[in-house]
């Protein structure tokens, strides 16, 4: 059988957050720096004038971003289009303004304006720091178009590359060509960012939050390894030769691997995917169960009012139909913390990833969730009325105790809908999974929220992500607490975090009692493929490997000495 090398990464490395599955091996391209500012300040004759350009500018931006979403859909459509909005923000055109009014000229009011904005986000942390970049890329193409230089863009050496960048804007990421930007690697950057949100769309490796890529040279040698967060500089000609067999094999399965989710031994495991604002019908073409996370945050960002119990019936409607005879699994509004409405006031929080958030956000604004569910089940009537009907399941997130979940089961089940479950983000909610499930029908594991508080770091920080690996052996425990409790009382337990994605993990996850895995959808294939080439109770061994290892590191390496060697290489 063939041999796979599956050495650790050399010494000439750098480690960040593994956030894109997947190797490639190419020479680093990086991004143009962004226009800067002359040193000389031109004096404001007319500040009327000087306002009406900056605002112009502005609009230029935000008129690009929409034509660039136009033709994009799905997530891809709906970054840009929020991005577009930033660039149009009342607020950002009020600083601009008394910037000029003060006596500042158009290019110098836009970029302060900006970075004091952006600044307000980063102190907010969270999804809102994640924006950050986004307001940072508005800055640099509106300081373009007033200074008359063409707008920042990707990098163009006539030969494939991986793209190296202190951090890359959405409008960027759209653009990427799979053909020739082989990977990303970003200094800055968490796991959630748009960046990421976008390179696992087109199925690329990236590692982000990454020190050190800042002195990645122009045209330097490197290997990514999406799923390990490194990069290796100057890889070995044996080294380049098992990552390039590693990233084919990948794609060979990308076309054999189909089909349901099986073990060797024909135990099921729901392999389904994780979705947002995207279309129906496009997200129905992926080879996948149905939806194990449908996010609906998208119907409620960037308005000023939340949407009517029509507008989401609708959108649900859609949906529904598209994954006739699958499963969909609609996660309730998820607001709070890191994705604040305006609408949704919570008052001053000290802390808002331990406040107001998921689910409790239905403490003081009821009304939102009562909408929300009487427009699911309304959607629910009306695609019954078809022939084939899709098995529809609706979670809330940020549930802590199994008070709790008999809550929300009771709303739900008021509202009509028949199947109610809740996710399982934060260590009570674990330790306490028996009796949870008992008031439940199903549960869902967000590993992204769980590791934060169980290690309790930041997830969108860049400073400790060995502590946000999912293979720590700590979260493990928690997962296999309710994995445990799922097995005893028959309820599914699904996970829909980004461990998912990974296919030794997996492997692991199935081990300790997960019956169903959501995921994007490239990583589907290599997935099905790792489940079919192990046994049930070969995936209980690796399942007590890796929780009885003393790290990460130690627990993926234990794991990948004894999977299958077909498994091991990919």
């Amino acid at each position: 059988m063939e041999q796979t090398d599956t050495s650790p990464a050399p010494d000439r490395s750098l480690k960040g957050i593994a956030a894109g599955p997947g190797t490639a091996v190419a020479p680093v391209a990086r991004m143009a720096a962004p226009p800067s500012l002359p040193e000389v300040e031109p004096e404001v004759g007319d500040p009327d004038h000087e306002e009406s350009t900056a605002f112009a500018a502005l609009d230029r931006v935000g008129v690009d971003l929409e034509e660039r979403a136009a033709r994009l859909d799905g997530e891809a459509a709906a970054v840009l289009n929020a991005q577009a909005l930033m660039a149009r923000d009342p607020e950002l055109r009020r600083q601009a303004g008394a910037l000029i009014r003060e006596g500042r000229a158009a290019a110098w009011a836009v970029h302060e304006a900006c970075e004091r904005y952006r600044e307000l986000l980063l102190a907010a942390g969270g999804y809102l720091a994640e924006r950050a970049a986004d307001l940072a890329d508005i800055r640099d193409r509106a300081v373009a178009v007033l200074l008359g230089r063409a707008m920042p863009g990707l990098p163009e050496p006539g030969h494939p590359y991986v793209l190296v960048a202190h951090d890359l804007a959405p409008a960027d990421t759209v653009r990427l060509d799979p053909e020739q930007v082989k990977a990303i690697v970003t200094r800055l950057g968490g796991p959630t960012s748009h960046t990421v949100i976008l390179a696992r769309a087109l199925g690329l490796p990236a590692v982000v939050g990454c020190p050190g890529a800042e002195d990645l040279a122009e045209g330097a040698l490197v290997a990514v390894d999406g799923d390990a967060g490194t990069v290796e500089i100057d890889p070995s000609k044996d080294r380049v030769e098992s990552l390039q067999g590693r990233a084919a094999r990948r794609r060979a399965l990308a076309a054999e691997a189909t089909g349901p989710g099986r073990t060797l031994d024909g135990v099921p495991v729901a392999l389904l995917l994780n979705a947002g604002e995207a279309d129906p019908g496009r997200s129905a073409e992926h080879d996948g169960e149905g939806i194990g996370l449908f996010r609906t945050e998208f119907l409620f960002l960037d308005r000023n009012e939340p949407p009517s119990v029509a507008e989401q019936t609708a959108v649900y409607t859609r949906l529904f139909r598209a994954f006739a005879g699958r499963t969909v699994t609609v996660r309730t509004l998820d607001a709070g913390s890191d994705k604040p409405l305006g609408f949704v006031a919570t008052g001053e929080e000290a802390n808002p990833a331990l406040g107001v958030r998921g689910f409790r956000t239905s403490r003081v604004h009821p009304h939102l969730l009562v909408d929300q569910l009487t427009a699911i089940a309304s959607a629910v009537r009306e695609v019954d009325k078809d022939e084939e009907t899709a098995r529809i399941r609706v979670m809330a997130p940020m549930v802590s105790t199994p008070a709790e979940a008999g809550e929300f089961v009771e709303l739900a089940r008021a509202a009509g809908i028949g199947e109610v479950g809740v996710m399982v983000e934060v260590p009570g909610a674990a330790l306490a999974a028996e009796r949870l499930l008992s008031r439940v029908d199903f549960v869902s594991i967000g590993t992204n929220d769980l590791a934060q508080y169980t290690m309790a770091v930041d997830r969108t920080l860049d400073t400790l992500p060995e502590l946000l690996d999912p293979w720590q052996p700590a979260l493990l425990e928690l997962v296999a607490k309710v994995g445990g409790a799922g097995e005893r009382l028959g309820r599914p337990v699904g996970v829909c975090g980004e461990a998912a994605s990974d296919p030794l993990l997996a492997l692991v996850l199935v081990g300790v009692g997960v019956t169903g895995l959501s995921m994007a959808p490239p990583a589907l294939p290599v997935v099905r493929y790792a489940l079919s080439r192990h046994t049930f109770a070969e995936c209980r061994r690796l399942a007590e490997l890796a929780l009885t290892a003393e790290s990460p590191e130690r627990a993926r390496e234990a794991v990948r000495e004894v999977v299958r060697p077909e498994v091991a290489g990919l």
